[in-house]
């Protein structure tokens, strides 16, 4: 067909056909207007577009029932005009929205529903009749003498989408809404002004009730309706209530309403005035809505519904923060609990709108909303043992994200909750008792190290914790969530409050003591700034002075007798050792022997539980000092004269999980203070270790443990350190000499590294007296052990390394212990 260019030529066309379809309105008519429609140009039909219209408008409006036939052809040709045509009269741009909407209304309860192909055939053209409305044109149905047909219009929409079950129907019905309370995404549309926004904002209240509680039931409907109705619902619920309910346009908002003219009197009726009072009612009733909206689409299998309600908090926290206040309690749990979500685009639109709200201070500059957040913190700290205890382990880990997405909402404002004396009770107790471990395992205890440690550089790792186990918990993505909690406390948290706090639960009972050291140490390394995830800075710098301060104090406790030497073992040697360190003041302990007479034990048997639970203590200490010195850095290095002998003492511990723990921490320790190894921490501390050593051996029955520092000492370090340790290999033989029967075994071990040391690095360094003394003693026990009908492997191994040279001339004028057996 011809294409006609002018409106000359096209009037010439159209203008048989027009007037055909004006006497006969028939179904044929209106096809054959639309084929010769489609041989001319736009700008021809632009002319003559009121005339094209006339009389497909009047066969609309032609009274008496007609044929949906009819009336869905009539729709389509004049949505065909309308999308190849501008609307620059606003009557005309009233008169076919109020047309278009006739068609849509319901028949009478006797006829029979309209076809669905009809009613989208009407939502499209209403859609195409609101984007070809031209320049301000548009804003003319947004009047208040046009309330009740926009009402009309918006109710019809609204029953569709909502009562429809045809998907394409219900996507179409919102879509049309968006466009309809002029939150159209596309290019066609200008953005509306400062004081158009606020006219539009005023007339919308009206219909704001409707809108949101419709739009609620299709968000949490029957999840068959499939996921793209949702999203759309979702989309319109936002930005309706984010441009009703912004708080810019309710700033303007006058106290009392405006007089309007008495002709007006009616509509005024219809107008809602946005003043305090009503918004704060509107607030409360969004609310309830809110909540079901979020606890519906944060759990909805599909994840673009998951992602549009991250678009619906960010919208809502960024247009009205001030209004909506009491909502986001639900916004933010919402927002949060999709930090970990499974999908990669909804978990980086969430954080990136968590960091946007952090970087804009959102929280930080509304007191608030701080309190809300505040609030939503201890009612979930309440709740996180129950929740712990009850949740598998995937809602485990949403429980935590929430948790931990509330820290780093709050920022620097977690002091509020921090200065509560109930928040901090409840947070803390919920943080100890959801870490507490599971000591039950028997292997534990079982596992013992049955040879000397090899070379730390084979198999012992910097900054390895040992795996644990929880009793609520089993999953590592959990315990990394709590890490981060501490962590983030620590960062933004008052480090002396905290460490204060903590210390108290640490001394308060056994039962919280190694949850709290678990605490103390992530705390502290959160404070440094290590390994923590925040979004945004602290306020106050880290006092370096702070922290070294705060870190002294939980090493002093950590090695305090009572929390350093527990009983880890039944072994009689190495149990009582224990007990007489923190009991030094009791004469006779079990498995020591003052006499020939055995006392009974003054302390109850300890169960395997017990032990266990000992060990972890320890592991975790040990841990902790590892912590401590990676945040330090070399100013650690002030801390050494307290910190490193204890540690070695744990690294020629017998139970292996001490032992490994021990080594790490060692490690550790090089690496943060610059040494190049553990032998060059040893050496260049061996001044004063092999002085604490000495003194030591001479106070056996109060520390026990010297020989194991030797020991260590030994086996980690060169031929260097042989010259320093003479005078200490003496003081072995003369304990040895005076207390063989309770500390037998341990020195064995001692004189058997001594003996490696000598074979493998140099043989005289070590004077004769000191070879002939060993070799007399050995001797005289391997010869006691023969006489008691048992053998001591420990003696061969050690005389065994002897020098060949060394060899017997003379019996030591020492007097033999064995003398008195």
């Amino acid at each position: 067909m011809a294409v006609f260019d002018t409106p000359q030529a096209a009037f010439g066309a159209l203008r048989p056909v027009c007037v055909q379809l004006t006497r006969a309105q028939t179904v044929e008519n209106v096809r054959l207007l639309q084929a010769h429609l489609a041989g001319v140009s736009g700008a021809a039909l632009q002319e003559l577009q009121e005339y094209v219209l006339f009389p497909l408008r009047f066969a609309l409006r032609v009274p008496g029932p007609k044929q949906e036939r009819l009336v869905q052809s009539l729709v389509q040709c004049i949505s065909s005009v309308l999308a190849a045509t501008c609307v620059k009269k606003q009557e005309l741009l009233q008169e076919l929205f109020s047309e278009l909407c006739t068609c849509l209304a319901p028949p009478p309860s006797k006829a029979a529903p309209l076809s669905e192909e009809l009613k989208l055939a009407v939502i499209q053209a209403l859609h195409t009749l609101m984007h070809s409305a031209y320049g301000d044109i548009i804003l003319s149905l947004y009047q208040p003498s046009t309330l009740p047909l926009l009402g009309f219009a918006v109710s019809l929409l609204l029953t569709l989408a909502e009562q429809e079950k045809a998907k394409q129907i219900k996507i179409s019905a919102l879509e049309c809404l968006q466009v309809l309370v002029l939150q159209c995404d596309c290019q066609e549309h200008r953005h509306l002004d400062e004081d158009e926004a606020q006219r539009c904002g005023d007339l919308f209240a009206s219909f704001l009730p409707g809108i949101s509680i419709t739009l609620s039931r299709v968000i949490t409907g029957d999840i068959k309706q499939g996921h793209k109705p949702t999203v759309s619902a979702i989309r319109l619920f936002y930005l309706i209530v984010g441009l009703v309910m912004a708080d810019a346009q309710l700033a303007r908002i006058p106290k009392s309403r405006e007089k309007l003219l008495v002709e007006q009197s009616r509509i005024s009726q219809l107008m809602i005035h946005r003043g305090p009072d009503w918004s704060k009612s509107t607030a409360e009733k969004l609310s309830l809505l809110l909540h079901k909206v979020v606890e519906s689409s944060s759990v909805h299998p599909h994840w673009k519904v998951r992602l549009e309600l991250v678009e619906l908090v960010h919208h809502l926290l960024r247009n009205c923060s001030q209004s909506l206040v009491d909502s986001f309690s639900h916004l933010l749990k919402g927002l949060v609990g999709l930090v970990n979500d499974e999908n990669s685009e909804v978990q980086s639109r969430c954080n990136e709108v968590l960091q946007g709200i952090a970087e804009q201070r959102i929280v930080a500059q509304n007191r608030a909303l701080a309190d809300v957040l505040s609030e939503n913190l201890h009612s979930l700290a309440t709740a996180l043992p129950r929740l712990m205890n009850s949740q598998d382990d995937t809602g485990k880990v949403s429980t935590l994200s929430l948790l931990l997405g509330y820290l780093k909402l709050l920022g620097p404002k977690i002091n509020i909750v921090l200065n509560s004396v109930s928040h901090l009770h409840r947070l803390s107790k919920a943080l100890v008792q959801v870490l507490e471990l599971d000591v039950t395992d028997v292997k534990i205890v079982e596992a013992r190290r049955s040879g000397p440690p090899g070379p730390l550089q084979q198999g012992v790792q910097t900054g390895r914790c040992q795996k644990k186990y929880f009793r609520f918990f089993t999953e590592e993505k959990v315990f990394q969530l709590l890490q981060q909690v501490c962590r983030v406390l620590g960062y933004y948290g008052n480090l002396y409050l905290l460490v204060d706090h903590f210390m108290g639960l640490y001394n308060e009972s056994c039962l919280y003591r190694k949850q709290a050291a678990m605490i103390l140490n992530e705390l502290v390394t959160g404070a440094a700034g290590v390994g923590v995830d925040v979004l945004q800075e602290r306020e106050v710098p880290l006092n370096v002075g702070d922290l070294k301060g705060s870190i002294t104090s939980i090493l002093d406790e950590y090695m305090d007798q009572a929390n350093w030497y527990l009983v880890t073992s039944n072994d009689t040697e190495e149990s009582s050792s224990e007990l007489s360190v923190q009991h030094s003041g009791l004469a006779v302990l079990a498995g020591a022997v003052s006499s020939s007479v055995l006392l009974p034990s003054l302390e109850p048997p300890v169960t395997t539980r017990t032990m266990n639970s000992n060990i972890w203590q320890i592991c975790i200490q040990l841990e902790g000092v590892g912590c401590f010195a990676a945040v330090l850095g070399k100013e650690f290095r002030l801390l050494l004269l307290s910190a490193l002998y204890p540690v070695l003492e744990k690294a020629g511990d017998r139970t292996l999980l001490i032992s490994e723990t021990a080594l790490g921490t060692l490690a550790d320790i090089c690496e943060a203070c610059g040494y190049d190894s553990v032998q060059r921490l040893i050496n260049e501390n061996s001044d004063y270790l092999v002085n604490g050593i000495s003194l030591n051996l001479r106070q056996l029955a109060h520390q026990p443990r010297a020989s194991q520092v030797l020991d260590t000492m030994l086996k980690h370090s060169d031929a260097s350190l042989l010259p320093l340790v003479e005078d200490v290999i003496q003081d072995v033989l003369s304990a040895l000499d005076q207390s063989y029967n309770s500390q037998a075994f341990t020195f064995l071990r001692v004189l058997h590294s001594v003996m490696t040391a000598l074979g493998t690095k140099t043989m005289f360094t070590l004077c004769n007296t000191a070879l002939l003394s060993l070799r007399v003693l050995l001797l005289d026990l391997s010869t006691c052990l023969a006489m008691r009908g048992s053998r001591w492997p420990g003696c061969c191994s050690v005389m065994a390394t002897l020098p060949a040279g060394a060899a017997l001339k003379q019996r030591s004028p020492v007097a033999s212990p064995l003398q008195f057996v």
